[in-house]
């Protein structure tokens, strides 16, 4: 077995360390969410962690690892007699990798034994075996939302429950959650968001002797394992038993009404939803004195509990950045504190003068985390002059190639109606078009292929399949004879998400005619929509004299919407160049993402300016996407009293429809989903 990096001998980080120390204290105040960059210790530090907290006392041979004092009732290995011995064993660290399946996760029920035997076997999976220690789940914005969702309800509830085929399994799953992700490749929903119970931002140190100081003591350990750690066994000895003395501690601690009124004034000061937030303030308020040695909560434990507590809960519009304004925190606690809040005085007023990474400070907020990044102005407003008009810099048709205007503002994101791919896929989960999932309603049946594990029983078919045979097999009795042959996996079908290319018009026959800040608000609404409908997006723009893939297809849909407020504008409108740089994208995208589906929206005024027969050309370049099967809509930018509908015929080459901006609103009457559909 290798020999965990010592928690103590991580360099920098103390938020982290500090959330992280936290819910080893209290688990009950729901793991931690870890935001950051690429090698900045995430998974290191969590790894680390398990190394400090005690030992467990278990039942032997339960797969549950129920506690011998208070084993579970309900324990599928159960019961256990109280009188039984016990078994001392280090506390886990379970890792759930992305591409895990549902019965990796919460466990499987044989069904062919259960059918074919008469036997109710079950195998218990991550979500057991993490129970009274840390289920680390890295990458955890690339997890399907289904196992996501089974993993927090299973954190907030203690214990997870297994239903399948009128078999019902229910243990005990109470765990330190902790989950890592790097916001570029993509955001959680803010639903999921609000069930963890921490966040921290970590970044990598800007100060050249931390580096220097991080680099020294990873090659010592890479050099030495043993060795780095002995000598670090002190310090990892000490911080253990701050744990235990802070876990014995927690019940004794006191938090005050006017402790109480601080925290939910903050919360609402903060509009966070619903009252999950007060509470997990509460409880690391408490650990937090706890960890202090004080048994009374005092202003500086309510101040650091928000700014652990609250960053991801405030985010209003998922382009919102994350982070706290903590001069508005400040604010608020002045406003709610009272004199009865004074330390009390049998308490040290600096219960740890010496500071450190894991004291109860462990730093101003998330480590390195956004400053004044409080505002609610969204992430609709960029730069310039936000005037989109010929007076701003706008070059009028026809221009060179090297005129450039300031970047548009982008309009106001709205709800559009939905735009779906025809057909029926199996691609990735997710919310847009329909598909063969795991998950959804029952439409059908089939034979298994091949090897493939029976996972969704289709009852009625599996009877209708066996019921011809029964004589034959000798049946003299009540019930059924059913063999291995006869079972059949249901069929479902449910929603995929999907890789939404944009083809963006940034060229100056939309820009002046005062549009481009319309046309942005409208990609933002779509981009809003890719995002909570779980798809992959990319974006190309075309101007001037050629195309550019501006959004490599991604996960990340806020790095979308970032570089569409920033897009500059003008120039001739290579229209035909775009649509070649889609139809690249789309095919290198198809190697590498087979499954997933792709679905193009041209944002243009179908005019097409620059070279030799612009239009004939861009004709034959829609030709190459609509030969491909691609599912096409273009949204038709064009205004004013007289209009060319050039971007219905080139809708029509594509295969697809075109829809105005107006026509894209949730709330108007067109049939746009229909009409989708019928041009398929």
């Amino acid at each position: 077995m290798s020999v965990p990096y010592p928690f103590t001998a991580v360099v920098g980080q103390d938020s982290l360390r500090l959330a992280l120390l936290l819910n080893a204290v209290n688990p009950a105040i729901g793991g931690v969410l870890v935001r950051g960059e690429k090698g900045t210790a995430k998974s290191t530090t969590v790894r680390a962690l398990a190394a400090l907290l005690p030992e467990v006392t278990v039942v032997p041979g339960c797969r549950f690892s129920c506690d011998p004092a208070s084993p579970d009732p309900a324990c599928p290995d159960g019961p256990h007699p109280t009188d039984t011995r016990t078994q001392a064993r280090p506390s886990r660290l379970v890792e759930l990798p992305v591409g895990a399946s549902e019965d990796r996760l919460v466990g499987a029920l044989d069904i062919e034994r259960a059918l074919a035997e008469g036997v109710k076997a079950f195998e218990p999976g991550l979500l057991a075996a993490a129970h009274r220690g840390i289920l680390y789940v890295d990458e955890v914005n690339l997890l399907h939302d289904h196992l996501v969702d089974s993993i927090l309800d299973a954190a907030a509830m203690g214990e997870s429950h297994v239903e399948r085929e009128g078999v019902s399994v229910r243990h005990a799953a109470r765990f330190i959650l902790v989950g890592t992700m790097n916001p570029e490749e993509g955001e959680l929903r803010p639903q999921l968001l609000d069930r963890f119970g921490l966040t921290v931002e970590v970044s990598a140190s800007r100060e050249t002797d931390e580096r220097v100081e991080v680099v020294r003591r990873r090659l010592a350990y890479d050099a030495d394992p043993a060795g780095f750690a002995g000598r670090w066994a002190g310090e990892e000895e000490a911080l253990r038993g701050r744990i235990a003395a802070a876990r014995a501690l927690l019940p004794e601690v006191r938090l005050g009404d006017a402790a109480l009124r601080q925290i939910a004034a903050t919360c609402a000061a903060f509009e966070v939803d619903g009252m999950r937030a007060d509470i997990v303030m509460a409880r690391t308020a408490t650990a937090l004195a706890a960890w202090a040695g004080r048994t009374v909560v005092l202003a500086e434990d309510v101040r650091q509990a928000a700014l652990l507590a609250l960053p991801h809960r405030r985010r209003r519009n998922p382009f919102d950045a994350p982070g706290l304004d903590e001069d508005k925190l400040d604010e608020t606690l002045a406003r709610e504190r009272g004199s009865d809040q004074d330390p009390d005085p049998d308490q040290d007023p600096d219960p740890d003068p010496d500071g450190g990474p894991d004291g109860p400070g462990g730093g101003k907020g998330p480590d390195n985390g956004p400053e004044g990044s409080g505002s609610d102005d969204g992430g609709a407003q960029v730069p310039g002059d936000g005037s989109g008009t010929e007076s701003g810099g706008v070059p009028k048709p026809g221009g060179s190639d090297g005129e450039r205007a300031p970047a548009a503002a982008a309009g106001e994101p709205y709800r559009i109606r939905p735009l779906t791919v025809p057909g029926l896929g199996e691609g990735a989960a997710g919310r847009r078009s329909r598909a063969l999932t795991a998950y959804g309603r029952t439409t059908g049946a089939r034979r298994r292929r091949g090897g493939d594990r029976l996972t969704k029983l289709h009852l009625a078919a599996t009877v209708a399949a066996a019921a011809p045979y029964q004589r034959a097999r000798g049946r003299s009795g009540p019930g059924l004879v059913v063999r291995r042959d006869d079972l059949r996996q249901a069929v479902r079908e449910g929603r995929e998400g999907n890789l939404v290319l944009f083809v963006v018009d940034a060229s100056g026959s939309m820009a002046a005619r005062q549009r481009m800040g319309a046309v942005k608000g409208a990609v933002l609404s779509l981009l809003l929509d890719a995002y909570q409908r779980r798809d992959k997006v990319g974006l190309v723009t075309f101007r001037g004299s050629g195309a550019e893939l501006a959004l490599p297809p991604t996960s990340s849909v806020d790095a979308g919407a970032a570089r569409l407020t920033a897009l500059p504008t003008g120039g001739r409108t290579p229209l035909a160049a775009g649509l070649l740089k889609a139809h690249e994208v789309l095919r290198v995208e198809k190697l590498r993402d087979p499954a997933r589906r792709p679905l193009l929206v041209v944002v243009t005024d179908g005019r097409a300016t620059g070279g030799p027969r612009p239009v004939e050309l861009a004709a034959r370049a829609a030709g190459l996407l609509a030969a491909a099967g691609t599912a096409s809509v273009v949204v038709d930018c064009e205004s004013g009293p007289v209009r060319l509908g050039l971007a219905g015929d080139l809708a029509g080459h594509l295969g697809g429809v075109a829809v105005t901006l107006g026509e894209l609103r949730a709330d108007t009457v067109s049939a746009l989903v229909r009409d989708v559909r019928r041009a398929a």
